[in-house]
């Protein structure tokens, strides 16, 4: 029963991990990452897409993005999106193609970064413990009914916390990773 609930929230669990794993790469360190701006919705013709479903994007060198339209009448409302995203930079025309030169960091803007990298790892961290919660009610409420015995209870508590953890360490992981990169 308890192994029923703690294979219930693992994927849940991997989900919060991967979408703070998502949400960091939309943080703009040193490093030119096509995740900055990949998911940039563009207007064209009235409807609404991500950048990445209209072009190729790469990182040829260490502070740019380059984007590489399939159809080179797309440029426009491209600019235009990127523009509007205020990456705090602009984008350059340069004939079929957009080029993104990210300037380096100030110690401030570093600062800042800092201050929402520690934001979003709480968030996902209470995330973490939402679940934590949910499972551990789950299990008390089974123990309560008779489902389970009192041993199992606390073995289950124990495994469960072990699981958290396990997510926890992933989360400040990334995190180290990315205050690396923001460093840089």
């Amino acid at each position: 029963m308890v192994k029923q609930i703690l294979e219930k929230i693992k994927p849940e669990l991997e989900k919060a991990v991967e979408f703070f794993r998502h949400e960091l790469a939309k943080i703009r360190t040193g490093q030119a990452s096509p995740a900055l701006v990949e998911d940039i919705l563009v207007d064209i013709q009235g409807q609404l897409l991500p950048l990445k479903q209209l072009a190729g994007i790469s990182s040829p060198e260490r502070r740019q993005i380059l984007i590489q339209p399939w159809d080179p009448a797309n440029i426009g409302p491209m600019e235009k999106a990127l523009l509007k995203e205020s990456l705090g930079v602009s984008p350059v025309v340069e004939g079929k193609s957009l080029r993104i030169i990210l300037p380096t960091l100030t110690q401030e803007y570093r600062e800042t970064l800092l201050h929402i990298l520690a934001e979003k790892s709480e968030q996902t961290k209470q995330t973490l413990r939402k679940w934590r919660d949910e499972a551990w009610g789950e299990i008390q409420e089974d123990a309560r009914t008779g489902d389970i015995r009192e041993d199992d209870k606390f073995k289950g508590k124990e495994d469960l916390q072990k699981l958290i953890d396990e997510h926890t360490k992933k989360v400040d992981e990334l995190v180290e990773k990315k205050k690396v990169e923001i460093s840089l």
